[in-house]
């Protein structure tokens, strides 16, 4: 079978993802942001491409039933009630109430795709339970791909070497997997690196940004190692967490 690691999304053709199960990774911050929001008890996630989108759908549910949140350029849109912060997706703030989630990478990456088989969301505050699910996939012979979203269309170093991470969890012990070169790549870096998840953030560009823009805590929260161990799955346009149980 195939593992194999695409970036950034706007390269991705049907062939890459068709019949296959695919990871998508926005470490800084969506899928750490996501993996928070249904850990603490938010019914679903939404990904919408723009805010404008959003805030029409809003209109569509009751006010305590709804959660607008979403950034560009790292910060919080006017008038949203969050922003991309994980530390602000609280349980008093986002609780049975679903999310409608806009941002410049993540949720872009997410719209992106079609004909797949599963999808799921990855970071390394859930790396393990996502593991376990892609390397389910790996025994029974399904094609995995991994998609980084990257930072506005370009390699993002925090996202590949998460996605290295993947690759190396699913491929020790499997010979049969066939990896291709993006896979080889992303392996390499997160060799180099190792557990040092907080130096990936200081050397990469994105990460830098958020660290200027004051998010120096976002980044604490999107380095804890299987912090947040939900399985979350992008189904019918919405992100839900599932038990590693649920047939796939």
């Amino acid at each position: 079978m195939k593992l194999s690691v695409f970036m950034p999304p706007a390269d991705l053709v049907p062939g890459d993802v068709a019949g296959r199960v695919v990871a998508v990774i926005d470490v800084l911050r969506a899928s750490t942001t996501i993996a928070t929001a249904l850990t603490n008890g938010a019914r679903s996630v939404i990904p919408i491409e723009t805010a404008d989108i959003a805030i029409s759908m809003a209109r569509t549910f009751e006010h305590s039933e709804v959660t607008l949140a979403g950034e560009r350029k790292m910060l919080p849109i006017p008038g949203f009630d969050l922003g991309n912060s994980p530390l602000s997706f609280t349980e008093a703030a986002i609780g049975g109430r679903t999310v409608l989630l806009t941002t410049t990478n993540g949720t872009r990456a997410l719209m992106s795709l079609h004909g797949t088989r599963d999808v799921v969301l990855g970071a390394y505050v859930n790396h393990a339970v996502v593991s376990a699910v892609l390397r389910a996939a790996a025994r029974a012979e399904i094609d995995i791909s991994i998609v980084c979203a990257g930072d506005e269309g370009h390699f993002s170093l925090e996202d590949a070497a998460c996605a290295g991470r993947f690759v190396r969890s699913v491929s020790q012990r499997m010979k049969s997997i066939v990896l291709n070169d993006a896979a080889c790549a992303c392996e390499i870096i997160d060799r180099k690196y190792g557990d040092n998840i907080a130096k990936i953030f200081r050397d990469s560009t994105h990460g830098q940004a958020l660290a200027e823009a004051g998010f120096h805590d976002d980044l604490v929260a999107c380095a804890a190692l299987d912090s947040k161990p939900v399985v979350l799955d992008f189904h019918d346009r919405q992100i839900t967490r599932i038990g590693l149980d649920r047939e796939r």
